[in-house]
Protein backbone atom coordinates (compact mmCIF):
# COMPACT_ATOMS: atom_id res chain seq x y z
CA UNK A 1 0.00 0.00 0.00
CA UNK A 2 1.10 3.41 -0.85
CA UNK A 3 1.95 5.59 1.98
CA UNK A 4 -1.09 7.65 1.44
CA UNK A 5 -3.27 4.48 1.15
CA UNK A 6 -5.81 4.32 3.66
CA UNK A 7 -7.20 0.88 5.26
CA UNK A 8 -10.50 0.00 4.01
CA UNK A 9 -12.37 -0.42 7.62
CA UNK A 10 -11.26 3.42 8.30
CA UNK A 11 -13.73 6.26 8.66
CA UNK A 12 -12.32 9.00 5.95
CA UNK A 13 -14.92 12.17 5.66
CA UNK A 14 -14.77 12.26 1.70
CA UNK A 15 -14.96 15.86 0.37
CA UNK A 16 -18.61 16.98 -1.26
CA UNK A 17 -18.43 15.95 -4.33
CA UNK A 18 -21.43 16.26 -6.96
CA UNK A 19 -23.24 12.43 -7.74
CA UNK A 20 -21.50 11.70 -10.80
CA UNK A 21 -24.19 8.54 -10.85
CA UNK A 22 -26.95 11.29 -11.53
CA UNK A 23 -24.96 11.61 -15.24
CA UNK A 24 -25.41 7.99 -16.23
CA UNK A 25 -21.97 6.66 -13.98
CA UNK A 26 -22.05 3.38 -11.71
CA UNK A 27 -21.42 3.49 -8.42
CA UNK A 28 -18.28 2.15 -8.48
CA UNK A 29 -16.85 4.93 -10.57
CA UNK A 30 -18.69 7.52 -8.56
CA UNK A 31 -17.26 5.86 -5.10
CA UNK A 32 -13.25 5.87 -6.77
CA UNK A 33 -13.87 9.93 -7.96
CA UNK A 34 -14.60 10.82 -4.74
CA UNK A 35 -11.62 8.81 -3.00
CA UNK A 36 -9.46 10.55 -5.83
CA UNK A 37 -10.69 14.17 -4.85
CA UNK A 38 -10.57 13.80 -1.30
CA UNK A 39 -7.15 12.40 -0.56
CA UNK A 40 -5.61 13.40 -3.78
CA UNK A 41 -3.17 11.06 -6.43
CA UNK A 42 -3.80 7.70 -6.42
CA UNK A 43 -2.12 4.25 -7.76
CA UNK A 44 -4.85 1.62 -8.51
CA UNK A 45 -3.97 -0.59 -5.81
CA UNK A 46 -4.20 2.07 -3.49
CA UNK A 47 -7.56 2.37 -4.54
CA UNK A 48 -8.42 -1.34 -4.40
CA UNK A 49 -7.09 -1.22 -0.98
CA UNK A 50 -8.93 1.52 0.78
CA UNK A 51 -11.92 1.18 -1.05
CA UNK A 52 -12.42 -2.58 0.32
CA UNK A 53 -13.44 -3.54 -3.82
CA UNK A 54 -12.25 -6.57 -6.31
CA UNK A 55 -8.70 -4.74 -8.43
CA UNK A 56 -11.57 -5.90 -11.77
CA UNK A 57 -14.28 -3.47 -10.09
CA UNK A 58 -11.59 -0.86 -9.63
CA UNK A 59 -9.99 -1.47 -13.24
CA UNK A 60 -13.15 -0.54 -14.78
CA UNK A 61 -14.02 2.23 -12.86
CA UNK A 62 -10.80 3.86 -13.30
CA UNK A 63 -11.77 2.44 -17.17
CA UNK A 64 -15.37 3.99 -16.86
CA UNK A 65 -13.96 7.74 -15.44
CA UNK A 66 -10.71 8.12 -18.07
CA UNK A 67 -13.44 7.50 -20.88
CA UNK A 68 -15.84 10.16 -19.40
CA UNK A 69 -13.25 12.70 -19.02
CA UNK A 70 -13.10 12.65 -15.17
CA UNK A 71 -9.92 10.98 -14.31
CA UNK A 72 -6.62 10.97 -15.77
CA UNK A 73 -4.20 8.50 -15.82
CA UNK A 74 -0.31 8.71 -15.51
CA UNK A 75 0.82 5.40 -16.70
CA UNK A 76 4.60 3.90 -15.47
CA UNK A 77 6.83 2.01 -16.73
CA UNK A 78 6.42 -0.76 -19.17
CA UNK A 79 2.70 -0.15 -18.58
CA UNK A 80 2.31 -1.80 -15.15
CA UNK A 81 -1.19 -1.27 -13.85
CA UNK A 82 0.28 -1.32 -10.39
CA UNK A 83 2.70 1.70 -11.02
CA UNK A 84 -0.75 3.70 -12.62
CA UNK A 85 -1.55 6.85 -10.47
CA UNK A 86 -4.47 8.55 -11.15
CA UNK A 87 -5.50 11.91 -10.42
CA UNK A 88 -9.46 13.86 -10.48
CA UNK A 89 -10.39 16.40 -12.77
CA UNK A 90 -12.27 19.35 -11.21
CA UNK A 91 -15.66 18.66 -10.56
CA UNK A 92 -17.11 21.41 -11.95
CA UNK A 93 -15.56 20.50 -15.17
CA UNK A 94 -16.47 16.91 -14.78
CA UNK A 95 -20.31 17.73 -14.08
CA UNK A 96 -20.09 20.02 -16.96
CA UNK A 97 -19.24 18.10 -19.39
CA UNK A 98 -21.08 14.74 -17.87
CA UNK A 99 -24.17 16.76 -18.33
CA UNK A 100 -23.44 18.17 -21.77
CA UNK A 101 -22.95 14.69 -22.69
CA UNK A 102 -26.47 13.61 -21.10
CA UNK A 103 -28.26 16.35 -21.63
CA UNK A 104 -29.57 16.34 -25.19
CA UNK A 105 -31.92 18.87 -25.82
CA UNK A 106 -33.48 17.81 -29.03
CA UNK A 107 -34.17 20.97 -31.82
CA UNK A 108 -38.04 20.96 -32.69
CA UNK A 109 -37.35 19.94 -36.10
CA UNK A 110 -35.08 16.99 -34.73
CA UNK A 111 -38.24 16.18 -32.33
CA UNK A 112 -40.26 16.79 -35.06
CA UNK A 113 -38.23 13.70 -37.64
CA UNK A 114 -38.14 11.18 -34.34
CA UNK A 115 -41.81 11.82 -33.89
CA UNK A 116 -42.67 11.20 -37.89
CA UNK A 117 -41.98 7.65 -37.44
CA UNK A 118 -43.41 6.93 -34.34
CA UNK A 119 -47.07 8.46 -35.50
CA UNK A 120 -46.75 6.69 -38.65
CA UNK A 121 -46.73 3.15 -36.49
CA UNK A 122 -50.24 3.75 -36.15
CA UNK A 123 -51.31 4.37 -39.86
CA UNK A 124 -51.77 8.14 -39.67
CA UNK A 125 -50.36 10.05 -42.70
CA UNK A 126 -50.01 13.58 -43.37
CA UNK A 127 -52.64 15.94 -43.26
CA UNK A 128 -54.46 18.98 -43.34
CA UNK A 129 -57.97 18.71 -40.64
CA UNK A 130 -60.24 21.19 -39.44
CA UNK A 131 -60.87 21.65 -35.58
CA UNK A 132 -62.94 18.59 -34.41
CA UNK A 133 -62.34 16.90 -37.71
CA UNK A 134 -62.60 12.99 -37.65
CA UNK A 135 -59.77 11.98 -40.14
CA UNK A 136 -60.94 7.96 -40.23
CA UNK A 137 -62.26 5.57 -37.89
CA UNK A 138 -61.01 6.11 -34.03
CA UNK A 139 -58.87 9.43 -35.25
CA UNK A 140 -59.80 12.71 -34.46
CA UNK A 141 -58.33 16.08 -34.32
CA UNK A 142 -58.28 18.37 -31.40
CA UNK A 143 -57.14 21.81 -33.10
CA UNK A 144 -55.71 23.77 -29.44
CA UNK A 145 -53.89 22.16 -26.22
CA UNK A 146 -56.53 23.91 -24.35
CA UNK A 147 -59.37 21.55 -26.01
CA UNK A 148 -56.96 18.96 -25.41
CA UNK A 149 -56.61 19.65 -22.05
CA UNK A 150 -60.32 19.72 -21.60
CA UNK A 151 -61.26 16.32 -23.18
CA UNK A 152 -58.15 14.79 -21.25
CA UNK A 153 -59.59 16.01 -18.13
CA UNK A 154 -63.15 14.19 -18.87
CA UNK A 155 -61.45 10.95 -19.98
CA UNK A 156 -58.94 11.28 -16.47
CA UNK A 157 -62.89 11.51 -14.65
CA UNK A 158 -63.63 8.02 -15.62
CA UNK A 159 -60.84 6.52 -16.03
CA UNK A 160 -60.57 3.18 -13.87
CA UNK A 161 -57.03 1.81 -14.81
CA UNK A 162 -53.78 3.39 -15.67
CA UNK A 163 -52.23 6.11 -17.69
CA UNK A 164 -49.23 6.05 -19.65
CA UNK A 165 -47.10 9.47 -20.98
CA UNK A 166 -44.17 10.32 -22.44
CA UNK A 167 -42.95 14.02 -22.20
CA UNK A 168 -40.76 14.86 -24.15
CA UNK A 169 -40.02 18.35 -22.77
CA UNK A 170 -37.27 19.09 -20.55
CA UNK A 171 -38.78 21.82 -19.02
CA UNK A 172 -41.93 22.63 -18.67
CA UNK A 173 -44.31 26.17 -18.88
CA UNK A 174 -46.35 27.35 -15.59
CA UNK A 175 -49.74 26.81 -17.72
CA UNK A 176 -48.71 23.03 -18.33
CA UNK A 177 -47.38 21.66 -14.55
CA UNK A 178 -50.45 23.71 -13.38
CA UNK A 179 -52.90 21.93 -15.64
CA UNK A 180 -50.97 18.62 -15.18
CA UNK A 181 -50.20 18.38 -11.53
CA UNK A 182 -53.76 18.21 -9.75
CA UNK A 183 -54.77 15.21 -12.52
CA UNK A 184 -51.50 13.77 -11.45
CA UNK A 185 -52.57 13.57 -8.18
CA UNK A 186 -56.64 12.69 -8.42
CA UNK A 187 -55.06 9.66 -10.20
CA UNK A 188 -52.80 7.83 -7.87
CA UNK A 189 -55.55 8.83 -5.13
CA UNK A 190 -57.92 7.14 -7.19
CA UNK A 191 -55.65 3.95 -6.80
CA UNK A 192 -55.35 4.69 -10.71
CA UNK A 193 -51.63 3.54 -11.90
CA UNK A 194 -49.81 6.34 -13.53
CA UNK A 195 -46.73 5.71 -15.38
CA UNK A 196 -44.21 8.40 -16.77
CA UNK A 197 -41.55 8.51 -19.10
CA UNK A 198 -39.53 11.65 -19.53
CA UNK A 199 -36.01 13.16 -20.81
CA UNK A 200 -33.49 14.30 -17.88
CA UNK A 201 -34.51 17.55 -16.82
CA UNK A 202 -32.50 20.62 -18.05
CA UNK A 203 -32.69 22.02 -14.34
CA UNK A 204 -31.49 19.04 -12.56
CA UNK A 205 -34.37 18.81 -10.85
CA UNK A 206 -37.31 16.16 -10.96
CA UNK A 207 -40.18 17.25 -12.14
CA UNK A 208 -42.30 15.05 -10.29
CA UNK A 209 -43.89 16.45 -6.79
CA UNK A 210 -42.61 14.35 -3.53
CA UNK A 211 -46.24 13.40 -3.03
CA UNK A 212 -46.41 11.38 -6.31
CA UNK A 213 -43.01 9.45 -5.44
CA UNK A 214 -44.77 8.27 -2.07
CA UNK A 215 -47.58 6.47 -3.87
CA UNK A 216 -47.36 2.39 -4.50
CA UNK A 217 -49.73 3.77 -7.91
CA UNK A 218 -46.72 5.76 -9.66
CA UNK A 219 -43.69 5.14 -11.40
CA UNK A 220 -41.02 7.65 -13.59
CA UNK A 221 -38.53 6.75 -15.78
CA UNK A 222 -35.69 8.79 -17.60
CA UNK A 223 -34.15 8.23 -20.96
CA UNK A 224 -31.40 10.01 -22.87
CA UNK A 225 -33.98 10.02 -26.05
CA UNK A 226 -37.84 9.40 -26.34
CA UNK A 227 -39.83 8.95 -29.49
CA UNK A 228 -42.43 11.14 -29.33
CA UNK A 229 -45.26 12.92 -27.19
CA UNK A 230 -48.15 10.84 -25.67
CA UNK A 231 -50.78 9.96 -23.18
CA UNK A 232 -52.66 6.40 -23.27
CA UNK A 233 -55.96 6.77 -20.63
CA UNK A 234 -56.67 2.93 -19.46
CA UNK A 235 -54.94 1.29 -22.98
CA UNK A 236 -57.80 2.63 -24.55
CA UNK A 237 -57.64 6.10 -25.93
CA UNK A 238 -54.39 7.96 -26.89
CA UNK A 239 -53.26 11.16 -27.23
CA UNK A 240 -50.26 12.87 -29.33
CA UNK A 241 -49.26 16.25 -31.02
CA UNK A 242 -50.52 16.48 -34.13
CA UNK A 243 -47.39 18.90 -35.42
CA UNK A 244 -44.50 17.79 -33.34
CA UNK A 245 -42.52 20.91 -33.24
CA UNK A 246 -44.86 23.21 -32.46
CA UNK A 247 -47.84 21.46 -29.56
CA UNK A 248 -50.14 24.93 -29.74
CA UNK A 249 -51.13 23.11 -33.62
CA UNK A 250 -53.08 20.47 -31.00
CA UNK A 251 -53.27 17.13 -30.59
CA UNK A 252 -54.76 13.55 -32.28
CA UNK A 253 -57.19 11.71 -30.19
CA UNK A 254 -56.91 8.37 -31.09
CA UNK A 255 -59.06 5.27 -29.99
CA UNK A 256 -58.62 2.97 -33.09
CA UNK A 257 -57.64 -0.48 -30.72
CA UNK A 258 -54.69 -1.48 -33.06
CA UNK A 259 -53.65 2.32 -33.00
CA UNK A 260 -53.52 2.67 -29.23
CA UNK A 261 -51.73 -1.01 -29.17
CA UNK A 262 -49.38 -0.30 -31.04
CA UNK A 263 -48.86 3.40 -29.14
CA UNK A 264 -48.42 1.44 -25.98
CA UNK A 265 -46.44 -1.11 -27.11
CA UNK A 266 -43.91 1.72 -28.19
CA UNK A 267 -44.08 2.91 -24.67
CA UNK A 268 -43.62 -0.49 -23.30
CA UNK A 269 -40.52 -0.88 -24.79
CA UNK A 270 -38.80 2.43 -24.22
CA UNK A 271 -39.95 2.02 -20.63
CA UNK A 272 -38.03 -1.03 -20.70
CA UNK A 273 -34.73 0.68 -21.35
CA UNK A 274 -35.18 3.56 -19.15
CA UNK A 275 -33.84 4.25 -15.68
CA UNK A 276 -35.17 5.39 -12.43
CA UNK A 277 -33.68 8.39 -11.39
CA UNK A 278 -34.34 8.16 -7.94
CA UNK A 279 -32.01 4.86 -7.95
CA UNK A 280 -29.20 6.71 -9.13
CA UNK A 281 -27.13 9.19 -7.04
CA UNK A 282 -26.25 9.85 -3.22
CA UNK A 283 -29.23 9.06 -0.81
CA UNK A 284 -30.75 11.32 0.95
CA UNK A 285 -29.61 10.33 4.52
CA UNK A 286 -30.48 12.30 7.95
CA UNK A 287 -28.52 10.96 11.07
CA UNK A 288 -29.68 11.54 14.85
CA UNK A 289 -27.50 13.77 17.02
CA UNK A 290 -25.86 10.48 18.68
CA UNK A 291 -24.87 9.02 14.75
CA UNK A 292 -23.45 12.45 14.38
CA UNK A 293 -21.31 12.40 17.25
CA UNK A 294 -20.01 9.05 16.14
CA UNK A 295 -19.41 9.85 13.13
CA UNK A 296 -17.07 12.65 13.91
CA UNK A 297 -15.57 11.15 16.43
CA UNK A 298 -14.17 8.22 14.12
CA UNK A 299 -13.64 10.89 11.24
CA UNK A 300 -10.88 12.07 13.97
CA UNK A 301 -9.36 8.68 14.27
CA UNK A 302 -10.89 6.96 17.11
CA UNK A 303 -11.59 3.27 17.37
CA UNK A 304 -14.89 1.69 18.37
CA UNK A 305 -13.77 1.37 22.10
CA UNK A 306 -12.13 4.85 22.51
CA UNK A 307 -15.58 6.87 20.55
CA UNK A 308 -17.88 4.47 22.79
CA UNK A 309 -16.03 5.79 25.35
CA UNK A 310 -16.52 9.37 24.77
CA UNK A 311 -19.80 8.87 23.88
CA UNK A 312 -20.70 6.65 27.33
CA UNK A 313 -22.20 3.90 24.92
CA UNK A 314 -20.76 0.26 24.69
CA UNK A 315 -18.29 -0.90 21.39
CA UNK A 316 -21.26 -3.29 21.04
CA UNK A 317 -23.53 -0.83 20.14
CA UNK A 318 -21.01 2.00 17.85
CA UNK A 319 -20.40 -1.32 15.65
CA UNK A 320 -24.29 -2.33 15.27
CA UNK A 321 -24.90 1.80 14.52
CA UNK A 322 -22.15 1.70 11.93
CA UNK A 323 -23.46 -1.62 10.48
CA UNK A 324 -26.90 0.22 10.54
CA UNK A 325 -25.98 3.05 8.61
CA UNK A 326 -23.86 1.35 5.98
CA UNK A 327 -27.11 -0.46 5.35
CA UNK A 328 -29.11 2.41 5.10
CA UNK A 329 -26.56 4.46 2.50
CA UNK A 330 -26.45 1.19 0.71
CA UNK A 331 -22.07 0.30 1.10
CA UNK A 332 -19.49 -1.81 1.68
CA UNK A 333 -17.26 -1.02 4.68
CA UNK A 334 -16.35 2.28 6.75
CA UNK A 335 -14.36 3.57 4.24
CA UNK A 336 -16.96 3.90 1.85
CA UNK A 337 -19.53 5.64 4.25
CA UNK A 338 -17.06 7.91 4.73
CA UNK A 339 -17.09 8.91 1.05
CA UNK A 340 -20.78 8.77 1.25
CA UNK A 341 -21.74 10.80 4.28
CA UNK A 342 -19.59 13.38 3.51
CA UNK A 343 -20.75 13.47 -0.27
CA UNK A 344 -24.71 13.93 1.08
CA UNK A 345 -23.42 17.03 3.26
CA UNK A 346 -23.88 14.81 7.01
CA UNK A 347 -20.60 15.50 7.95
CA UNK A 348 -17.58 17.70 6.95
CA UNK A 349 -14.02 17.09 7.03
CA UNK A 350 -12.23 17.83 10.11
CA UNK A 351 -10.45 20.96 10.29
CA UNK A 352 -6.43 21.25 9.86
CA UNK A 353 -6.22 21.89 13.65
CA UNK A 354 -8.35 18.71 14.56
CA UNK A 355 -6.47 16.33 12.12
Amino acid sequence: MSAGAHRSDTMPTGAVVPSLTRWGLSHDADLVYRTVVTFGERSAPALVAELGLPPRRVHAALAELREAGAAVCRTGRGGDWRRQTWTARPCAEVVDQLRARRMRVAAGDRQQQRSRPAAAATGIGPFTPGPGEYLGEGVRYLSTRAATRHRLAALVAIERNEQLSINTEQAFDAASARAAAPLDRDLVRRGITLRVLGLPPADQDLHVEAELFRSPHYGYREAAELPMKLIVVDRRVAFFPAAPGDLERGYLEVSHPAMVHSLVTLFERHWASATDPREHGMPGITLSGRERELVALLALGHTDVTAAAELRISARTVTSTMRTLMDRVGVDNRFQLGLALGAARVTHPPSTAES
